[in-house]
C-alpha cells in the first residue's frame, strides 16, 4: 500500500471538502429568530417575542437574570416576566432558560407563582433549565446593595442596579467560583461546601455581610428538587432542536445594546452580552444557526437609572413622554427618563447586530406633540463624529444634531395597519427606516398583542 500523497490526491481530497462545506452550509439545521433591545432597554420586546411566540415551538432566553422586565398584555391580562421567557405564554411551545442567564430560585418560583394566579397554567411542565446556568443566591443581592452603597460613599455615584444580585453573580462566574443549576443538582455535600467557602469570600470582602448558610442551604435544597424535573443539559437540547425536524426556534433578548457588558455606555451597563453575539454563548448556538434579528426601538428614547442619555429632555415634553407612556421600570418601580428618539444610538445598536427589520413601539405616545424631533448625529466641537463615542465624558459633551417632524396631532391607537395611520405618522416612520437603512416591520401602537401593526 502507497502512503505517497500525490497533487491529484490532494485536489480530490480539496474537492470533496468543498462539496462537504457547501452541502454542511445548505443544511445547517433550523435557524434561531433573535429579538434584541436597540436602546437602553424596556423597548417592547416581550410585545414582539409574544407575537412571534404564538407560532414558535421553542422560545429562549440567553442572558440576564431576573434584572429584565417585560410586560405582556393578552385577552385583557398583563403578565409581567423577569426571568420566564415571554413565550411561556404559548401552551403549545416550550420555553428554555439558557446557560447565559443567571438564576435566582426563589425569583423563578415566586414568579412562576404569582403569574400562575393570573392565569398561566402549566408553565413549569412547559419550562427547561440549563444545566450549566449559574446560580443568583440571595448574598450576591446583599452584595450588590452594598456595592452600590459604596460606589456612592467612595465616588459620589453609583450604577444605578437592580440590586438583583446580577453583577456578583456574573462576577462569581467570571472569577470560577460560581455555582451552577448542574452542581445544586449533583452531591449536595460538595455543593454545600463550596457554597460555604463562597460565602466565606464574600464575607471577607464585605465584613458586613451576614448570611444564615445553614437556612440558605435548607431553601436551596427544596428548590433543588422543585427544579430537578425542567433541568436539561441545555447544549444537547438546543442541538436536538436545531438538527431535528423543522421547528420555530426564537431567542428572547433581555437588557438591550446600549447596556451590553462590552458595547453598552460603560461602566453604566448590565454584566452580560445583549447583543447578538449572547445568543450564540448564551445557549451554545453556532453562528450559521442564527436566522433574522429583530431589533426593538420605541419611538423615542428611555433610560433607567444614571449615565450619559444626549436626546433627554428634562422640560415639559420629557414630562409628557414619561407621564403618556407609563415609563415607571417593571422590575425597579424607578421612573424612566425620557427623550427624543436617538438614532445615532439605533444606528450603533444595528452595526453591531445586523438588524434584519425593526420594530418600533409605542408611537402612539406621540400622538399630542405638536412637533417631534429625531437625534440624526453627534457633534463634538462642532463637527460631526461618525461613531458612538465609548468614553463616558466625551458622550456627555456631545451636541445631537436634530431633524423637527410636524407632529399628526391624531389619535393612532385604533390603527390595525399601514393605511390607517395619519400620512405625518407615516413619514415619520419612513424617515426612521431609511436613515438607519433598515426596514421596520412592526409598528406598534398600544399595549396588547392586537396593537402591533405588521407592515410585510
Amino acid at each position: 500500500m502507497s502512503l505517497t500523497w500525490s497533487a491529484k490526491d490532494h485536489k480530490n481530497m480539496s474537492q470533496a471538502a468543498a462539496i462537504g462545506h457547501k452541502r454542511s452550509r445548505n443544511d445547517t439545521g433550523n435557524k434561531a429568530t433573535v429579538v434584541l433591545g436597540a436602546q437602553w432597554g424596556d423597548e417592547g420586546k416581550g410585545k414582539v417575542v409574544d407575537l412571534l411566540a404564538t407560532e414558535a415551538d421553542l422560545v429562549c432566553r440567553c442572558q440576564g437574570g431576573n434584572n429584565a422586565g417585560h410586560t405582556v398584555v393578552v385577552d385583557g391580562k398583563e403578565y409581567d416576566f423577569h426571568l420566564l421567557p415571554s413565550g411561556i405564554i404559548n401552551t403549545k411551545s416550550i420555553s428554555l432558560i439558557g446557560n447565559g442567564v443567571v438564576i435566582h430560585l426563589p425569583g423563578l418560583f415566586e414568579e412562576g407563582d404569582k403569574n400562575d394566579k393570573k392565569g398561566l397554567k402549566g408553565w413549569e411542565k412547559r419550562l427547561i433549565v440549563s444545566d450549566r446556568a449559574h446560580i443568583v443566591f440571595d448574598f450576591h443581592q446583599v452584595v450588590d446593595g452594598i456595592q452600590e452603597t459604596e460606589r456612592q460613599a467612595t465616588e459620589g455615584k453609583n450604577i444605578g442596579t437592580t440590586k438583583k444580585g446580577i453583577g456578583p453573580a456574573y462576577s462569581s462566574k467570571a472569577s470560577r467560583t460560581g455555582l451552577r443549576v448542574c452542581d445544586l443538582l449533583g452531591d449536595f455535600k460538595d455543593f454545600s461546601m463550596r457554597f460555604k467557602n463562597l460565602v466565606h469570600q464574600h464575607q471577607s470582602m464585605y465584613p458586613s455581610l451576614e448570611v444564615d448558610v445553614e437556612d440558605q442551604l435548607k431553601q436551596l435544597k427544596e428548590y433543588a428538587e422543585r427544579l430537578r424535573p425542567m433541568v436539561r443539559d441545555g447544549v444537547y437540547y438546543m442541538y436536538e432542536a436545531l438538527h431535528g425536524s423543522p421547528k420555530k426556534i426564537l431567542v428572547e433578548g433581555a437588557n438591550a445594546a446600549l447596556l451590553d457588558i462590552d458595547f453598552g455606555t460603560y461602566p453604566f451597563v448590565t454584566s452580560s452580552n445583549c447583543t447578538v453575539g449572547g445568543a450564540c454563548t448564551g445557549l451554545g448556538i453556532p453562528p450559521l444557526n442564527i436566522g433574522d434579528v429583530y431589533g426593538v426601538s420605541k419611538a423615542y428614547t428611555t433610560r433607567v437609572g444614571i449615565g450619559a442619555f444626549p436626546t433627554e429632555q428634562l422640560n415639559a415634553e420629557g414630562e409628557l413622554l414619561q407621564t403618556r407612556g407609563h415609563e415607571v421600570g417593571v422590575t425597579t418601580g424607578r421612573k424612566r427618563r425620557c427623550g427624543w428618539l436617538d438614532l445615532v444610538i439605533v444606528r450603533y445598536a444595528h452595526m453591531i447586530n445586523g438588524f434584519s427589520a425593526i420594530a418600533l413601539t409605542k408611537l402612539d405616545i406621540l400622538d399630542v406633540l405638536d412637533e417631534i424631533k429625531v437625534g440624526v448625529a453627534y457633534k463634538l466641537n462642532g463637527k460631526r463624529i461618525p461613531h458612538f463615542p465609548a468614553n463616558m465624558d466625551v458622550l456627555q459633551k456631545v451636541e445631537v444634531e436634530y431633524e423637527t417632524f410636524p407632529g399628526w396631532k391624531t389619535d393612532t391607537s385604533a390603527a390595525r395597519k399601514w393605511n390607517d395611520l395619519p400620512a405625518k405618522a407615516q413619514n415619520y416612520i419612513r424617515f426612521i427606516e431609511n436613515h438607519i437603512g433598515v426596514p421596520i416591520k412592526w409598528v406598534g401602537v398600544g399595549k396588547s398583542r392586537e396593537c402591533m401593526i405588521q407592515m410585510f
